[in-house]
Formats: structure tokens, sequence, C-alpha cells
């Protein structure tokens, strides 16, 4: 009877940071965390449907799933803030669900992104009034550190993939490793879960040329993170045979990082002033990868997203000084598997050749 009772929270689906979502609030917060499927077709059908027509497609991807969620029995909506439109996102959102005569409380985190303490705390209230605050506290580390596991093993898995001696061996690994982490109520679970899945990709026998094809992901922060909305680009690229690096992710963008100012002055030949939530982080990345010797870089946006659009000059500059290929990806509502399997399939002819070439 008490598990009914509980508020029934949800957040919209992105990539396989739900399962430290859902940790964070079933642990902390003492509140029912309700799981939408998995995105879909249809997700972005309903999104879409009942969003403004140039918006950009994480928003009509993000409706979509708060519209599964309500359908899956959700009462509370949590939406995220950021720097760009995305900051937008929870009050219009709000809006457009309510005149589809959904009843909810909708919980925007952009109300309490002021930085202060007691903002946040007055955010945690809401959803829980009777809370502990060392519980909270002690949730929250443990589910940035399921955060920080997942990043890791993600790198490790696209990096390494596409080498497996028997087809399938990291994909079933790793997708065990996601149940876990989605299944996991405590701190050695979350443990149990990176030891097993470490363990089972040291047992994985690969055979990886001594100097594969690396590509290196830059891009937008949902797009390019989020596999569904880029139609799983970097497995596409690990099964032609390619090490796939991708830096952006929270650990590295929101847990671990630098800071604009300082990846600034290693940018600073192509980017004077910052353009927009990601922009130095990806310049920077280009950068990086192109000074490392990678083979490509590949920049994934959605459509209608004005700060990638901004950093696509910065990024031909960096591909022309250090005469490394860039291919541009853009994903919106209508973006089909066959033409991104096209795109990709003649970037890998051309660095493949080029390498051939080089060497």
């Amino acid at each position: 009877m008490e598990l009914q009772t509980k508020r029934r929270v949800a957040f919209p689906r992105y990539a396989e940071y739900n399962c430290a979502i859902k940790y964070f609030l079933e642990n902390g917060l003492d509140v029912r965390y309700i799981l939408q499927p998995p995105l879909t077709q249809r997700t972005l059908e309903i999104g879409a449907k009942h969003s403004p027509d140039f918006v950009c497609t994480p928003f009509k991807t993000t409706l979509g799933s708060q519209i599964e969620a309500l359908e899956a029995g959700a009462d509370t909506l949590i939406m995220t803030f950021g720097a760009c439109r995305l900051g937008y996102y929870g009050e219009l959102q709000e809006q457009i669900l309510r005149d589809l005569g959904y009843d909810f409380e909708m919980i925007n985190l952009t109300e309490y992104s002021t930085g202060r303490k007691k903002d946040y705390l007055r955010c945690i209230k809401r959803l829980n009034p009777k809370v502990k605050y060392a519980k909270v506290a002690l949730a929250a580390a443990e589910a940035l550190r399921m955060v920080e596991y997942l990043d890791e093993i993600t790198c490790l898995y696209y990096k390494n993939c596409g080498f497996e001696m028997e087809k399938g061996a990291y994909r079933k690994a790793y997708s065990r490793f996601i149940s876990a982490l989605y299944s996991a109520s405590s701190k050695p679970e979350i443990e149990m879960a990176y030891h097993n899945v470490q363990e089972a990709f040291d047992k994985i026998q690969t055979e990886k040329p001594a100097e594969p094809l690396r590509v290196g992901i830059i891009g937008e922060f949902y797009t390019a993170m989020d596999a569904f909305s880029n139609l799983e680009t970097e497995r596409k690229l690990a099964e032609m045979g390619v090490e796939v690096h991708r830096w952006m992710n929270i650990s590295h963008r929101l847990l671990h990082y630098p800071g604009d100012n300082n990846l600034g002055v290693k940018v600073r030949d192509f980017c004077t002033y910052d353009m927009g939530p990601n922009s130095t982080a990806n310049i920077w990345s280009a950068k990086d990868y192109a000074e490392r010797g990678f083979d490509g870089i590949i920049h994934i946006k959605s459509a209608n997203c004005t700060p990638e659009i901004d950093i696509m000059p910065v990024l031909q500059n960096i591909s022309r000084d250090y005469k490394i290929p860039v291919l541009y990806l853009t994903f919106d509502a209508q973006t089909s598997d066959v033409g991104l399997m096209t795109r990709l399939e003649a970037f890998y002819d051309m660095i493949a050749m080029r390498k051939k070439v080089i060497r």
C-alpha cells in the first residue's frame, strides 16, 4: 500500500543515464520512479506531432518520452535546465501536455538553477517534504559513481566491439551491465555490475590491427550521446571495423569538466569567443582528435541546433589545417537509416583509402 501512495516520478529517456536518475530518486528521495519504454520511432512521432515545426529534434523526442511516461502512470515529470533553448523546454512542454489534457505536476529544474543551495533544497523538498538530506547526499554520490562507470564502460565498448572474434560478445556483456545498473538498489550492486562487465570485457578475444581506423565523435549534447537519436552511428561505425571515440559524455562534460576558459586557451587560434553550450568543448575535442592523428571526425547535431551550426566553420578550419576529414550529420524525425548508412560507408571508404596512401 505504501508503494502506491508514493509520488510516481519520470524523467525523459536520455541514452542510458536514466538508471542513475532512477537510483537517486528511489534511494535518496524515496519516490517511485516510472521508467517509460526505450525511445522508439513512436516516441519521436508523437513528440513531433505536438511540437512546433522548427523546434530542435531533442525537444520532440523528450516530449514524446514524457507522453509515454504519463501513459505508464507517472504523476510527476522532471525536466532539466540548459544553456540553450533547452532552458525553455520545461515551460513549453508543460503547456503542450496540459493542452493535451494530461493531469500531472511538472518540476522544471530551470526554476531552481540559481546556483544557490537553498533553491536546490527547495526542489528536493517539493519532491518529498520528509526527505533526509544525509540520505539524499549519499544517494547522489552513488548515482554519480554509477554515471562514471557507465561512461567508462561505454567508451571501452565502442573502442573495442568492432574487433571482437565472437560476434555479439561485447554487446551481450554491455547489455547485462546496463540491465544490472537499472536493477541496482545499493552501492554493492553498482560495484558488482561494474566489476562483472570489466571481467567479461577482459575475456573477450579481439583481432585489432596495430593501427586501426580511429574516428572521433563530437556534437550536440543530446543527439551525440543518445544512440536512438543518432540512429546508432557509433555502433554502425564499430561494425565496419572502426575504433570509435567520443569524449562528450556526462562525466567529462559535467562532472569533471576543465572549464570553458581552460579549454578556450587551447583553441584560441580557432575560436576567440564562446558560441554556445558545448562549442568550446567540441572545438577542443576536434582539435585534440586531429593532433592525435585520428583518421576522421564526425560532427553530430539535431536539426535546427543553432550552437552546433555556429561551430561548423571552425571545424572546417581545423579540417583544413590538420588535413583531417570531417563528416557532418544532421538528424531529425525524417532521417533515413539507409541514407545514414550510405554516408557512413562512403566516409569509411574515404578514410580507409586515405590511410593507405598516407602510410
